[in-house]
């Protein structure tokens, strides 16, 4: 409980599914949040429910690929905490489509908050970092899309896989610094997007995983939670899959 009490975090997309159980997770072990997403009705909700946890949490509402919202993010969490120890970019977007037909529009809305969005979130948080002298985490959602191919997911699984070399090329690019980047990369998890998107979600996912279940929310932020902890210091450039064994031979779901 002592390992993140009074530190501050920034997360992005956290009103709903994995990005919220981070931030409820370190909120309820002392953790200041600065939540953010583009629902703004719903993340004042998520932020309540994390008040009534017993947490404190600070809403900053808008795309997070926007440079007016990173900015100010920052300026909430030192404003309103002393400081920046964590940042965690989960804020992205997916889109199908066949490679032959994408459209130029899909594409860079795609890119830009997939990317856009968690490079410069990670430069303004390590600048930050720096600035106070301390020493910080980052950290990026990828994706097992990211790992292997998968149908009319081309330019989703290309971001996700630019996110995982990111955490490689800023973890020696920070290390001097004394901050650590990481990625994360999900396998099938049950949120309220993917039950949305598919009733048979669950089903068909627990068919060709490994360990026969479905990953939840809060298996995606007990790793997050962990590269974030003392217990990951030595642990930078990496990427921990959280997939039941699915990318060790990635079947389709039918």
């Amino acid at each position: 409980m002592t390992k993140f009490k009074d530190k501050t975090a920034i997360i992005t997309g956290a009103a709903i599914g994995i990005g919220f159980e981070i931030a409820r997770q370190l909120a309820q072990k002392g953790c200041h949040i600065v939540l953010n997403d583009i629902d703004e009705n719903a993340a004042h909700i998520a932020a309540n429910e994390i008040r009534t946890l017993g947490g404190q949490c600070m809403v900053v509402s808008g795309n997070s690929c926007e440079m007016e919202v990173i900015d100010e993010m920052i300026s909430v969490a030192e404003t309103n905490f002393g400081q920046l120890d964590y940042a965690i970019a989960n804020a992205g977007i997916t889109t199908f489509g066949d490679f032959l037909t994408y459209s130029p529009e899909k594409f860079q809305q795609l890119m830009a908050v997939n990317l856009q969005g968690s490079f410069f979130l990670a430069q303004k948080a390590a600048q930050s970092m720096i600035k106070n002298n301390v020493s910080g985490r980052i950290v990026f959602m990828s994706s097992v899309t990211g790992h292997q191919a998968h149908q009319d997911l081309t330019a989703y699984g290309m971001t996700k896989a630019a996110l995982r070399h990111l955490g490689k090329t800023l973890a020696v690019e920070l290390g001097p610094h004394h901050i650590t980047v990481n990625a994360v990369s999900p396998g099938a998890t049950m949120t309220e997007r993917t039950q949305e998107l598919d009733k048979d979600f669950q089903e068909q996912w627990e068919r060709i995983t490994p360990t026969g279940k479905v990953a939840y929310t809060t298996d995606i932020a007990h790793a997050v939670l962990f590269l974030l902890s003392p217990l990951s210091s030595q642990i930078t450039g990496q990427t921990i899959v959280v997939d039941g064994g699915w990318t060790s031979y990635s079947p389709q779901p039918q």
